[in-house]
């Protein structure tokens, strides 16, 4: 299990040779996932209250998420109190279904050792005729599976360059006229996403996401997927500085507060400069690569 199991083989090739910074949809067809984790499957989770609570939103838009206590009975998932939010419009999302269904697990576990990437897999559920999020960006590459019904996405290319954890958020930089003025341009991009599609939706790219049709709901999975960049390159080089005791000595206040603070960053500088140049990059280029390959919850 792969990539494969999202994308067909062209798609799995522009991926990993390219990682495309335009979004791209893919005519997936039919494939093994598509019979694992049928549109079924997730409205049984949902609505036999299978998901912990805690990985349950409940969103309509244009307002935020609903207080998780709107969906909870005594601390846990309440499926009848999940039914009648669906059925007044609210999308169900439930989150990290890897952590709860094996074989999407499994799906996981084969997509970081094929790329080197950890990721995350989220299942959203809208009704007809509604929409969850709102215009909103992401920090990393997902790829959206559409299992069940049709999903509009109107698409702007990026506000900000290459967005990572708290670096250009969403919601942190957001202003009040984004809106507007995204939806007086009108999108970059329109799709209309079916059942049998993927989409390849990069980060930093605005999505509008919402079921126009009346009569069916949609059911699709995105698999989020952590981009590793220099950035965490630059914190493994780092990290075993902490063996140094030169690294872990005590910085006393009056050396922050006052006006040493200066010299200190420099004497830190030169140290690191020195810890720098006697890494055994080939040594830890092996540990690198095995935490590529393990870590589950780096964000990027």
């Amino acid at each position: 299990m792969s990539l494969r199991l999202l994308l067909p083989e062209e798609g799995v090739t522009d991926l990993l040779a390219s990682w495309p910074d335009e979004p791209r949809v893919y005519e997936r067809g039919k494939l093994s996932l598509d019979e694992t984790v049928t549109a079924e499957t997730i409205r049984s989770y949902v609505f036999r209250g299978c998901v912990p609570a805690d990985e349950i939103a409940v969103v309509k838009a244009p307002n935020p998420s609903l207080n998780p206590k709107a969906h909870m009975t005594n601390g846990r998932t309440d499926r009848a109190k999940l039914a009648r939010l669906y059925e007044s419009g609210h999308t169900i999302r439930l989150g990290n279904l890897q952590r709860v269904i094996p074989d999407l697990a499994q799906v996981s576990h084969d997509i970081q050792a094929e790329t080197g990437y950890s990721n995350y897999i989220h299942a959203f559920l809208t009704p007809p005729g509604s929409q969850g999020l709102r215009h909103h960006w992401d920090q990393q590459m997902a790829v959206i599976v559409q299992i069940a019904g049709t999903k509009r996405w109107q698409l702007w290319s990026p506000p900000v360059e290459s967005p990572m954890r708290e670096y250009n958020e969403s919601f942190r930089v957001w202003r009040d006229h984004f809106i507007p003025e995204w939806e007086s341009a009108g999108p970059d991009l329109e799709v209309d996403l079916r059942a049998g599609q993927s989409l390849l939706l990069p980060r930093g790219w605005v999505h509008n996401p919402h079921v126009t049709d009346l009569d069916k709901d949609s059911v699709h999975l995105t698999f989020a997927i952590r981009e590793r960049t220099p950035l965490w390159l630059a914190e493994k080089l780092v990290a075993e500085a902490i063996e140094d005791p030169e690294f872990r000595r005590i910085i006393l206040p009056r050396d922050i507060t006052g006006p040493v603070l200066l010299e200190q960053m420099h004497a830190v500088r030169q140290a690191l400069r020195a810890h720098l140049d006697g890494l055994d990059l080939p040594r830890l280029a092996a540990a690198v690569r095995q935490a590529a390959a393990t870590e589950l919850e780096y964000t990027t």
